[in-house]
Parts: structure tokens; sequence; C-alpha cells
């Protein structure tokens, strides 16, 4: 069975909503375009974008399930973003210019006791993915049903927010990638590690509830990670229906 591409997802905010794309045009070396542009500094946060910063630094969903039921659309003309959540009126506003709109709307979807959404982060240097690298998160269908089973029960695969998502491979086969140069499309990317998970895949995309034990049903396998991260090592264009092979 040919293994291809069945969707493609960004995430122009970190933690905070997720948009499907047809295609993506992707550069080497680079994460995908407005993927974890921006980021959610707490109050206790140092982070100011001139560099990259791990993940503590900003409020997610690991912390706030809350978050993981905000959608979002990047109008890339404008640069204006329009975020919807099931518990608030949508929102539609610049990152760059209006982003204590953001601050004001978001606030009502964290708890008092939770550390508070202080600004909003852009990177300058290098897109607010979980690694140190710009990546792009490989997810691999038949993976998500075998935790599916493990959890006995229907699971959204959007909890794993992932960047492209493959159907036709064998349960866990992109973890035989590591260090691997892999074809989708015109595109080659390198797998450089495994995602290493936490609690945010517990949450429901639709309600913002924790409503799984995603964890404990990885570590039935000997480990507790979901999906690879891969480099961009040559440019083109990622699209739906695109094939996947090892180069």
């Amino acid at each position: 069975m040919t293994a291809t591409v069945t969707e493609i997802w960004r995430h122009p905010i970190k933690s905070h909503g997720r948009e499907s794309l047809a295609s993506v045009m992707v550069q080497a070396g680079d994460a995908l375009p407005f993927d974890r542009m921006w980021a959610v500094a707490h109050d206790r946060s140092t982070a100011d974008g001139s560099q990259w910063a791990s993940c503590g630094h900003f409020c997610r969903v690991a912390k706030l399930p809350n978050l993981m039921a905000i959608r979002a659309r990047l109008d890339e003309t404008s640069g204006r973003i329009t975020l919807s959540h099931p518990d608030a009126d949508d929102l539609t506003f610049d990152p760059d210019t209006e982003s204590a709109d953001f601050i004001a709307w978001v606030k009502h979807l964290v708890p008092a006791e939770a550390l508070q959404p202080a600004r909003l982060v852009k990177a300058q240097a290098q897109a607010f993915t979980d690694s140190d690298f710009p990546s792009v998160t490989l997810c691999n269908h038949a993976s998500h049903r075998a935790v599916e089973q493990r959890v006995g029960k229907p699971l959204s695969h959007l909890r794993w927010r992932g960047n492209i998502w493959i159907d036709g491979l064998a349960p866990w086969e992109e973890f035989d990638w590591d260090d691997r140069e892999i074809r989708i499309g015109e595109v080659i990317v390198r797998v450089r590690e495994r995602t290493d998970r936490c609690k945010s895949t517990h949450s429901n995309p639709e309600t913002g509830l924790r409503d799984a034990d995603i964890l404990t049903a990885l570590e039935s396998w000997g480990h507790q990670d979901f999906s690879v991260r891969a480099e961009v090592i040559r440019s083109g264009e990622i699209k739906t229906g695109d094939e996947v092979a090892r180069v």
C-alpha cells in the first residue's frame, strides 16, 4: 500500500488553535510557514522572541487543557488571525498590533489560579516548535489507531497537534525513520527524533476536557512517544495526496 499525505495542519499561535491546509510551501531549514510563529508568554516568563525558548515559558495545553478546543484561521494577506472556542465569541485580530485584544480574550479561558497569559511573543529567530531546531511533525494514522485500540474508544487525532498526517504505513513504522531521509511529494525531510508526549494529549480537541489517559496507553509500548520531528532539507510544496516514501 502506498503511503500518502491525508492532512496538513499548522498552529499559528503555539497551543492556541489549529488550522487545516490543502497544501503548503516549505523551505529547507524552516518549520511550516506560520506554524508556532507566535506563543503566549505567561507572567513568569522571560521569553521575548529574540531566540528560541522551551515550552515552559509559555501558556500551553499541558497545563491549560481548555486551550485544546481553540480553532484558528490565519489570513496570510492581511496578517489577521481568527480564533474560535466553544466557550467564547470569535476573535479576529492582528497579532502584531492588537495583541492586547487577544490577551483579554484568552484570559477568560484560563483559571485564576494558573499562570496567566501576559504577552504574545513573535518568533524572530525560529518557530516555537517543541524542538530546539525548526521542525515539521510527521504523524502516522496507523499508530493513532493503535492508541485508540489500546485506550478502548475513538479518539480525535487532532489531540496530537501534528503537521503532516500520513496513511498507508504500519503502526509505529515512523519510528524506523530515525536519521533517514523521507520524500513527501517534491520535498525531502530528514527525521531527527521522536516526539515525546505530555498531558496535552489527554485533552479532547472539541471540548477542551481531559477524557483519555494517553500517556499510560503509550507506556504500554515502553515509551511515551508519538510521531517524529523532521528537518526540511529540500524545499518545495507539500499537498494532500502526495506520496510518502524513504529516499
